[in-house]
């Protein structure tokens, strides 16, 4: 199997790169900057491409120089918020005009640009997978204030229901993760019940994410997953 991972290089991109792959396989990171820790085995295969998602139309056209002809599972991993989002001190009104277009363009506009480029070569595997990371932010009375990151990761998965849609007479599987509140501070090197009892059960850890993930993956073409809710165990939201 060859995956290629939009926004690998940290937390739950990297968890992706270093826990999804099994031997033989092939992972495509891309990020800015390619990480120098990376904990993989050699059974493995590694490339990276390194692209700013802050030019939305210059790192499309990157990727797409650079990517290979043919791959069977790409994770869209990206998504940048406010400045002040997920605390008390975050005010709608506060936003910058230039950092709400900023955000618009690397969530959403960079989503499409890119997707329009790696689709076809998704479409040249037995089963392709196109996986989406979105948040419960996105969902319908999330209780989150964040206007233009909701916007966004609401806006995936519209984008991830048009693909379905687009391509289904291909065998293109498109599952939308609407992810909660994450602990990325704890990578799959510390052991799962240590990370799980960070935020006293109001983060969901990469760990598990990563397994979900890889049981999506170990499904038959005849089936996939459209959506998929994985919120803290202590989130009151849901």
């Amino acid at each position: 199997m060859k995956i290629m991972i939009i926004g690998a290089s940290r937390g739950l991109g990297r968890a992706f790169v270093e826990g999804l792959c099994s031997a033989g396989d092939t992972v495509i990171g891309v990020s800015r900057r390619r990480p120098n820790d990376l904990m993989l085995p050699d059974t493995i295969a590694l490339d990276w491409i390194e692209a700013d998602f802050g030019d939305p139309l210059k790192a499309a056209q990157q990727i797409e120089q650079q990517s290979p002809p043919e791959f069977d599972v790409l994770i869209y991993n990206l998504g940048v918020w406010e400045e002040t989002a997920f605390s008390d001190a975050y005010n709608f009104l506060d936003d910058t005009d230039a950092s709400i277009v900023e955000m618009v363009n690397i969530n959403i506009v960079g989503a499409i640009l890119l997707l329009k480029r790696l689709i076809p070569r998704l479409l040249n595997s037995a089963q392709p997978r196109l996986i989406l990371t979105g948040s419960t932010s996105g969902l319908r009375q999330s209780g989150r204030p964040e206007v233009t990151f909701g916007a966004s990761k609401f806006a995936l998965t519209g984008i991830g229901d048009a693909l379905r849609e687009s391509f289904r007479k291909d065998g293109l599987g498109v599952t939308c993760l609407q992810l909660g509140y994450l602990n990325t501070e704890d990578s799959l090197s510390v052991p799962l019940t240590e990370a799980a009892r960070r935020g006293g059960g109001e983060f969901v850890p990469v760990h598990d994410v990563v397994t979900v993930v890889r049981a999506l993956l170990d499904l038959s073409g005849a089936s996939y997953v459209r959506e998929l809710v994985l919120p803290a165990i202590q989130d009151e939201r849901f």
